[in-house]
């Protein structure tokens, strides 16, 4: 069964809930720091500890009059701790509090994406091994090339997503860094022992400078990311609506029990989930392309980042959960039809056998121009006459001069096709 949502965990890591949490986190964090230091009584700390909440609620409330969703937040845990509440966001900016909590919020997110990668990935190697000598006609410019497999299709996707994988695990690591250096990230109104305390207690490294707001390349390249994995994601999806196509038909999506494919034709099966795919992709791309944006502010930093962020970090992150869950049921249940594969290769009448005779007859020592005209004509003449490229190929005197018929019959042997299959499994599978 395709699985319809992505994983309920990554809404929650973008509800508000868990966005102010992480946010008293840091504060919290930072007042330890300071009690470390003494500038902040420990009785004071331990009822900020105790007594430390937020009401959702109300902070939408005060924002609404403020205008500032840091100063409601703030207000609203000082209304939970009473007078000691004072020491709350000591030597902090905004941005030290948000951006350092953002890092957390996409690290869990990266974490659940990881995840679903390694889930696709397994369903990828398990249907290589499948069809790993399944052959299937191999297409350049859409048109019959040469024999192939349908399991090296299936290994070149497990290879992509290998590399999607460590793309991942990499943008996670760039976003894992946190800030807590003051305005604008001199570290004048607190000292950088306070940020080395609370990234390391969060699970961050400390960025080695930055001015009010952590660089955004590092968003920028965690969201590209999300959008490399989109592309690899569409280009599966690409391929198995190729296939499904009445002409072809050689795999089509599961088509459950109660599913309907048109609401006028009810002889409709489509591939309604990988064309979902392929147009949340192209969301995914646009969300990248934001953040690129999102590099360039002014001087030490304005808020055009901010709005943006709120939008395209958690959109992305959930869709391309989604995407990876919903792609990842579509493959379990893929239907393959080996048949089907095996009459579009006879389709062609052996024509893709041409370069294994143009070959054949340069080794016997016809020049290539002459081979390939030779071969090309004989080519063109199966196809448009619907005959078998190999009859045709014995019509031809000059070219049998060159082949005995046991050697024409060798150079259309299909298992010349499969003969490095397992060589190049061993590369992608180690």
């Amino acid at each position: 069964m395709i699985p319809r949502y992505s994983r309920p965990e990554m809404a929650e890591i973008w509800e508000p809930e868990n966005k102010y949490q992480k946010w008293l986190d840091v504060e919290i964090a930072a007042c330890e720091a300071w009690a470390q230091r003494g500038e902040i009584p420990k009785k004071s700390l331990a009822a900020i500890k105790k007594k430390a909440g937020f009401n959702v609620k109300k902070i939408d409330k005060i924002e609404k009059t403020v205008k500032h969703d840091v100063i409601a937040f703030l207000t609203s845990v000082a209304e939970y701790i009473g007078p000691d509440s004072r020491f709350v966001h000591k030597g902090l900016t905004s941005s030290d509090v948000v951006d350092t909590a953002q890092a957390v919020l996409m690290g869990e997110a990266a974490d659940i994406i990881i995840r679903d990668i390694k889930a696709l990935m397994k369903i990828l190697k398990a249907n290589a091994m499948k069809y790993k000598m399944v052959l299937q006609m191999g297409r350049s410019h859409g048109i019959h090339a040469e024999p192939t497999t349908f399991g090296l299709t299936f290994a070149v996707w497990y290879a992509e997503m290998d590399r999607n994988l460590t793309r991942m695990k990499t943008a996670r690591d760039t976003i894992s860094y946190g800030q807590l250096s003051g305005p604008v990230g001199t570290f004048s109104s607190l000292p950088p022992s306070i940020e080395t305390y609370v990234c390391k207690k969060l699970g961050l490294k400390p960025a080695p400078v930055a001015t009010q707001v952590i660089q955004r390349d590092r968003h920028a390249e965690y969201m590209n990311t999300l959008a490399l994995i989109a592309a690899s994601i569409e280009k599966m999806a690409v391929e198995i609506r190729h296939l499904q196509r009445t002409e072809v038909l050689e795999a089509e999506e599961p088509f459950e029990k109660g599913q309907k494919g048109s609401s006028a034709m009810p002889h409709k099966r489509n591939p309604v989930g990988s064309e979902n795919l392929s147009g949340l992709a192209r969301v995914v791309r646009s969300n990248a392309l934001a953040a690129m944006e999102n590099i360039a502010l002014w001087h030490e930093r304005d808020i055009s980042h901010s709005s943006v962020e709120r939008v395209v970090i958690p959109d992305s992150t959930i869709l391309i959960n989604y995407m990876l869950v919903r792609l990842t049921g579509i493959l379990k249940g893929l239907q393959v039809y080996p048949e089907k594969m095996k009459e579009n290769i006879n389709r062609s009448y052996g024509l893709f056998c041409s370069q294994r005779v143009l070959l054949k007859l340069t080794e016997k020592g016809m020049s290539r121009e002459k081979a390939y005209s030779l071969v090309q004509k004989r080519a063109m003449t199966s196809w448009q006459d619907r005959m078998p490229f190999k009859d045709q190929l014995k019509k031809d005197r000059l070219i049998m001069k060159y082949l005995t018929e046991k050697e024409l019959n060798q150079l259309f042997d299909m298992t010349f096709y499969t003969q490095n299959i397992n060589y190049i499994f061993k590369r992608v599978f180690k």
